[in-house]
């Protein structure tokens, strides 16, 4: 068995949507004996720009045209992005909430790798994504709970960003584990960890 954790917390060690996956990964670690994990930091890692080759070789690709070596290099970057996809069998991913939404640099990473008979394909039934069987957690953090003002129904572009791009790529099983209110004081914030902590132990035991 092999896990992805895509990391998308700068705040690292101050994390809490890492802090939550890191208890997720321990119990997954302790059902799953020898198995692996790999860490995928967008922060740190070297994500490539979407535009120039890497463009230019999504719609060679797209129109049937024989890509130039440049082009080719840009989409073999890309690819190998995306291997590390698929080789996991569990995808983790921290999420801190930003504007409602995820941060950009994790955005960048889903942009760069969702692409056409990369992580996914398409013909006149629709969609067909290429990660089936695989199994998703999603950690989303906020510094505060949405509410009567902003119903998660209608502003939780978070978790329903990240629920539509697992369906988008073939991943049918997307379990979400929420930290809320990490804003609200040193008592509040430990409170909402060790509840989502728990919770995460408990995903592990089933997956």
């Amino acid at each position: 068995m092999h896990l992805l954790h895509v990391e998308g917390s700068p705040r690292k060690q101050r994390s809490a949507s890492i802090d939550v996956a890191q208890s997720f990964i321990e119990a997954w670690k302790a059902r799953h004996l020898g198995s692996t994990v790999d860490t995928l930091d967008v922060w740190t890692t070297d994500l490539p720009a979407f535009d120039g080759d890497a463009l230019d070789a999504k719609y060679a690709g797209l129109t049937g045209q024989t890509r130039t070596p440049a082009q080719e290099r840009a989409w073999d970057g890309i690819r190998a992005l995306a291997e590390r996809f698929h080789r996991a069998d569990v995808i983790v991913f921290s999420v801190p909430m930003w504007n409602f939404g995820i941060p950009y640099r994790l955005k960048h990473l889903i942009d760069a790798v969702s692409q056409k008979d990369v992580l996914f394909s398409f013909d006149e039934r629709g969609l067909i994504g290429l990660l089936g069987g695989r199994k998703a957690v999603v950690v989303a953090a906020r510094g505060v709970a949405l509410g009567p003002d902003y119903p998660a129904q209608d502003f939780d572009f978070q978790g329903a960003y990240m629920r539509t791009w697992c369906k988008m790529v073939g991943i049918d099983a997307c379990h979400i584990v929420l930290v809320e209110k990490t804003l609200f004081g040193p008592e509040a914030d430990a409170e909402s960890r060790a509840a989502a902590r728990d919770a995460a132990v408990v995903l592990a035991a089933g997956l």
